[in-house]
């Protein structure tokens, strides 16, 4: 028996993509959490990041922290590719034997703006928070729609991919790729060797030089660092579709806020758009979130209200942004946050 589902579609219809293609019959799959005030201005968007569905970032929402849904109404939107929103693996029924198309961040923000407008009449967001592909989601709805966001949270995220993340992403993709079940640009069976050397290749970028050096995989109860890459990493990548993975990579790497006809390719234009209380949080040892692109984002960024760069000081890499067992991390963002939100 089927469980039941703990989310909501809404139905976009047929849209025209960034790129140009036609998607039918597109769908937003999203959560909520808290209630909508009369005011309609206290409603936070919170973006899933790569491989996540809503299930995988809601523990961050909690009574008494930062996103708190006793004073905000939250709504986790699942991005195009994660298997609940509009995806290879669920969209074969209107799409026939066409591929899936390619689509943009700006498709993403799009939609969910047409969610909140149409379905919830919200105009104004408090805040967007999104922690990598969602940080990337947040900075372009704070360029996209500057008089919506009043507050921007980029967590291990950036304003576009940049070269050494692309690199990373090619290198992920040439392991998922070579598993012999991709065939004719398309995963036709479960590529099990490929899911495992993904997940051996994230590995060694998701964590620090130091998370290795110092052995911090034993506070999870791991004896050895083959106990830790088995159990932590070689299955993580197979509870998702193959082919959904390569849907989110493709958007990953097309990442770049000035890369539509709005800013035509302007990357400092696009970043002088932003009118938010804009919080960067990269992670200090993030490997392809790395600082020092935010540090280049930040002196761009010349007309937000306000506009900080606030480092995670951990050794937990990337995945210092989305610590479910970490509490030193996890008090730095809900404080980071908290703040935030009082401006």
């Amino acid at each position: 028996m089927t469980a039941p589902r703990d989310y909501e579609i809404f139905e976009a219809g047929d849209v025209t993509l960034q790129g140009g293609a036609v998607f039918p019959q597109l769908k937003l799959a999203y959560k909520t959490f808290g209630r909508l005030n009369a005011a309609k201005d206290n409603v936070i968007l919170y973006p899933t990041s790569f491989s996540a569905q809503h299930t995988d970032i809601e523990w961050l929402v909690q009574r008494g922290e930062a996103l708190d849904p006793d004073r905000y109404f939250i709504i986790i939107a699942n991005q195009f590719g994660n298997g609940l929103s509009s995806s290879p693996s669920n969209s074969r029924d209107v799409l026939g034997v066409a591929r899936f198309p390619a689509f943009s961040y700006y498709d993403g923000v799009a939609v969910q703006r047409r969610l909140l407008v149409e379905r919830f009449g919200v105009t104004k967001l408090a805040l967007v928070y999104g922690w990598s592909m969602g940080g990337m989601q947040a900075y372009h709805w704070a360029a996209r729609h500057p008089e919506m966001v009043e507050r921007a949270a980029v967590v291990c995220g950036s304003a576009r991919c940049w070269p050494y993340n692309h690199v990373f992403l090619e290198g992920v993709k040439a392991v998922l790729t070579a598993d012999p079940a991709y065939r004719d640009g398309r995963f036709v069976t479960r590529p099990t060797a490929g899911y495992r050397a993904m997940g051996r290749v994230y590995a060694g970028w998701a964590m620090s030089h130091e998370f290795y050096r110092e052995e911090v995989w034993r506070e999870a109860g791991f004896t050895s660092l083959e106990e830790y890459l088995a159990g932590s990493w070689d299955t993580t990548f197979a509870r998702r579709d193959a082919n959904d993975l390569l849907a989110q990579i493709a958007i990953w790497q097309a990442g770049d806020i000035s890369r539509c006809d709005e800013f035509g390719g302007d990357f400092d234009r696009a970043l002088a758009a932003i009118r938010a209380h804009v919080l960067l949080m990269p992670g200090r040892t993030d490997r392809y979130f790395d600082i020092r692109d935010n540090e280049d984002e930040l002196g761009r960024l010349v007309n937000a209200r306000s506009a900080a760069l606030h480092a995670i000081p951990s050794i937990h890499g990337h995945r210092a942004g989305n610590p479910v067992n970490n509490a030193a991390d996890r008090a730095f963002i809900n404080a980071e946050i908290s703040a935030l939100l009082q401006r």
